[in-house]
């Protein structure tokens, strides 16, 4: 018989903000000028201010029976979750059974399962509050989060039961799946891994918050057309987005532009920096909710959106001039319209610089917002705050809280330069030059004239208490360590000002963090030889092994007989060599790698039209398309290897192994070298898969969009993975992981975290490459002939591999011959069956070290001090009806 729902589906309308949620100081109503302190807008005009913490009105104090409803926790029975999904169909969607379709029909059960997550959400936030826990909170401008319904299932452990309740309406899970499109988020390895991070953080019960911006149409959506690369807005919003909760209580005034002025301040009497600005949009809050995986926690990644600070201009409308009374809207949302606005252009360039301080602006403001509401005192802020740096975006966190403290809170330098310095730190993620952003001073001085002012403070606080004493009159480190870069167009450098501006600095692999002692921050390591240290990256196995790999997933959990408690702990994977030996266990995990194989063959057949054979070697090398990844020199081998084909005899080329060779990722919208790469592999693509005598033997895929769900696709079907960057050029790689994870061969330069995995697997189980002088001549000289195309087209990208050492930047003739031989001795183990599988098997039973469980584990513990705070479910104390609370035992 079926029972009604444990409580009933809240109304439509205004969300009442939840107990456990931030409750900022309004400010203004719209359209009258901010006030210096960037607080959050009033929505209402007529909002009358009560007694409550920060401006809001005062809590309510729920009646004995609402609270018995809203204590109320949902059901796991099949016909509750039935009943929440026709509700959402009926009153969420407004729907009904002669117009709701597959679509619908997922929308209305990720409503479902976010209510879900919204319990879970509520109470834990609610824990941390209550138990005075100190938080993290990781900035990081990009999230690379993928799907999130298969996500949350599996990791509420909700799977099966979702799975009968679906299938009783007439649907299936993995139908659900392939309606949800991917949060366009970020781009490459660092939003990715701060997906892999925050679910680490929630799985480990660890307080955190994740901060980051809502694109409204993330980098570009990918097309092949012809062979180039163009790009398309990603309309990942066109029909809403049922993960994220719009938070219009939670909104910060951003400021830009205008002067600083001194005023003195009637309280003290003393001068102080007043900021005078032009310019205002609204940052307003969108909550993502986060589910651990085997814990009641779940964790909150907000993202900024750009709105106009005066939505409509009716007097200017009134007049006739419609254009300009909506130009700020227009102007306000392009900061927050797409990810890495191309900075080719000083328009692109401001953009960009916007994008990054609404973002550290938003955030910093919403950090010391939720502190304060605790009741505790600024002076307190590092004890209970954690503020990572992910990479240099966002930099200016560090003047930002020093604005906020000095000319907002009244604090003093030195006071607030201790407490800025302490409660930040920063993870480096790169050698390259234009990844270490430098904001030219003139830009700088237009835009954020009071963070130019602070920059230039600590600058001077630097060079002078710092430096100069450590070592005097040494001009040399003066211009090596200084936050400003004095040579040509004089500019700001971020990294820099991450670096004095935080406790610790870590790389992200063991050769990595060498490089950044011992080569581009040598002087800083000198300076302060105990702030640097290594934290090696790592990737989520909930996502990367329990959701893209199932098969394998299922193998490992029957093989090691202790159900899933190994996705916690991949230690536990290494019983499973116990099994690398017996013939049964082998052909299972040779079949678990056909079954994948197979589903990516159905795919490219598909949605490119490519016949592609199973069997053949699958050769993958996806990311993004950069020269240091080394996509070139990938393709050119695929032309030496398509012209020996061609040079055979048939009874030759029957000797030959089959291989598939597929590449994806995105350029950057200005990077031209990049995009002439994609346009070479197209062409050659074009040319060997239509050719009858060849095309047997080898094909080349480009797949098109690469993103985290085709990453689900095509992991767990590799064979081998490229991981070819240019050696010294790659910080860690988290690919690498993913592949290996899933048994996945690695051919790769030792390099970034290469060198650990190697350590961790063994050599032996991996196929590195080496770097001698090469001769790809015959190679180029096919492209030279226009044998793929407009030679002159691809000139820039070849003819400097023949000038010699000097222009080749990227070591591509110096590693071509050993890559040859490195390929020929993949072809010749993969016919070695049984030993290709227990390399395979060693590659996933060893990867425990890259389990981002280790690397969070580690920044909790030596960065920032960090303990794990588990939400728990007991009866309340109080004398309302025994539902459910939270206390100190185990769930």
């Amino acid at each position: 018989m079926s029972r009604p729902l444990a409580a009933p589906l809240p109304p439509m309308g205004r969300r009442a903000t939840p107990t456990s949620s931030p409750a900022p100081i309004r400010g203004p109503p719209l359209g009258t000028s901010p006030t210096p302190r960037g607080d959050v807008v009033g929505l209402l005009p007529n909002f009358q201010q009560s007694a409550g913490s920060g401006g809001m009105p005062a809590p309510y104090s729920a009646s004995p029976r609402l609270a018995s409803f809203l204590d109320n926790k949902l059901s796991d029975d099949v016909i509750d979750i039935q009943r929440w999904i026709s509700n959402h169909i009926k009153y969420t969607l407004n729907r009904t059974r002669d117009t709701i379709d597959i679509f619908g029909i997922y929308q209305a059960t990720a409503y479902s399962v976010r209510n879900r997550l919204t319990e879970r959400w509520n109470s834990t936030n609610q824990w941390f509050t209550e138990n005075g826990v100190k938080q993290v909170n990781y900035l990081s401008l990009e999230w690379l989060m993928g799907r999130a319904l298969q996500n949350a299932l599996l990791n509420l452990h909700l799977n099966e039961q979702y799975a009968d309740a679906l299938r009783e309406l007439g649907f299936t899970l993995d139908d659900l799946y392939d309606q949800e499109c991917d949060a366009a988020l970020g781009n490459g390895g660092l939003g990715r891994l701060a997906a892999c991070f925050i679910d680490s953080l929630a799985t480990l019960n660890m307080p955190a918050w994740g901060y980051g911006v809502r694109y409204t149409y993330g980098m570009f959506h990918q097309r092949i057309q012809d062979g180039y690369q163009v790009e398309f807005p990603e309309f990942w919003l066109t029909f809403g987005n049922p993960w994220e909760i719009e938070r219009l209580d939670v909104q910060y005034l951003i400021q830009f532009g205008g002067h600083v002025t001194q005023v003195t301040d009637p309280a003290t009497g003393l001068s102080k920096a007043k900021w005078e600005t032009d310019e205002v949009v609204r940052a307003c809050a969108y909550d993502t909710l986060i589910p651990g995986f085997g814990t009641y926690n779940t964790l909150t990644l907000r993202l900024w959106a750009a709105k106009p600070a005066k939505e409509f201009d009716l007097q200017v409308f009134s007049k006739g001039d419609f254009f300009t009374a909506v130009a700020d809207k227009q102007a306000s949302e392009n900061i927050t319209s797409v990810l890495y606005p191309n900075d080719k252009t000083e328009n692109g360039h401001i953009l960009r610089l916007k994008q990054e301080y609404l973002f550290v602006s938003a955030t910093i403001q919403d950090i010391i917002t939720r502190h304060k509401k605790a009741g505790r005192p600024l002076s307190q802020l590092p004890q209970f705050v954690g503020i990572q740096l992910n990479d240099t975006h966002p930099a200016l966190a560090s003047p930002e809280l020093m604005r906020i403290l000095i000319d907002e809170e009244n604090l003093s330098w030195e006071d607030a330069w201790a407490i800025t310095t302490r409660c930040l730190a920063y993870t480096n993620h790169t050698i390259l030059p234009e990844a270490l952003e430098k904001w030219p001073i003139g830009m700088m001085e237009r835009i954020l004239p009071r963070h130019l002012q602070i920059i230039y403070s600590i600058n001077h606080f630097f060079l002078h208490d710092v430096v100069e004493r450590t070592w005097p009159g040494d001009m040399g480190k003066m211009r090596s360590l200084s936050l400003i870069d004095e040579e040509g167009s004089r500019a700001a450098r971020m990294a820099n000002l991450a670096i004095v501006s935080s406790h610790t600095v870590n790389g992200v692999a063991a050769l990595h963090t060498d490089i950044l002692k011992n080569a581009l921050f040598k002087d800083f390591n000198q300076l302060w030889p105990t702030k640097f240290q290594n934290k090696t990256n790592g990737v989520t196995p909930r996502r990367w092994l329990n959701q893209a790999n199932q098969p394998l997933s299922a193998l490992i959990t029957q093989a090691l007989g202790r159900g899933d408690v190994w996705l916690k702990d991949l230690t536990m994977l290494r019983a499973l060599e116990n099994h690398a030996n017996h013939p049964d266990f082998l052909r299972a995990w040779s079949q678990v790698k056909l079954q994948n194989k197979e589903r990516l063959a159905l795919w490219v057949k598909n949605n490119m039209g490519i016949e592609i054979d199973p069997l053949a070697l699958f050769d993958v090398h996806v990311k993004r398309i950069h020269e240091y990844k080394r996509q070139l020199l990938n393709i050119l081998y695929c032309i030496h290897r398509y012209l020996q084909f061609q040079a055979m005899s048939p009874s030759e080329r029957s000797q030959c192994v089959p291989r598939v060779v597929f590449f994806g990722g995105k350029a950057a919208v200005g990077y031209d070298s990049a995009k002439r790469i994609i346009k070479l592999i197209n062409a050659v693509a074009n040319v060997v898969n239509a050719d009858p005598v060849c095309n047997k033997l080898l094909k080349i895929v480009y797949v098109p969009n690469y993103c985290v769900s085709l990453a689900e696709i095509i992991i767990p079907a590799a064979d081998i993975s490229q991981q070819i960057s240019t050696a010294g050029m790659e910080a860690s790689g988290t690919g690498n992981m993913k592949f290996a994870m899933n048994g996945g061969i690695i051919v790769g330069t030792m390099d970034g975290a290469n060198i650990e995995i190697c350590e961790e697997v063994g050599e032996e189980n991996i196929a590195p490459d080496y770097q001698v002088h090469p001769d790809l001549k015959a190679a180029i000289e096919a492209i030279q002939e226009g044998n793929f195309g407009d030679a002159s087209f691809f000139a820039p990208i070849v003819e400097p591999l023949l000038r010699g050492k000097g222009s080749d930047y990227y070591l591509i003739n110096e590693d071509f011959p050993l890559y040859q031989e490195c390929q020929a001795h993949v072809d010749a183990t993969f016919k070695n069956k049984p030993v290709w599988t227990r390399m395979s098997i060693y590659n996933t039973t060893r990867i425990a070290k890259f389990s981002s469980d280790r690397s969070i584990t580690e920044y909790a513990n030596e960065i920032w001090h960090l303990e794990p705070s588990e939400c728990i479910l007991r009866p309340r104390a109080s004398g309302a009806p025994a539902t459910t609370f939270f206390g100190p035992t185990s769930f």
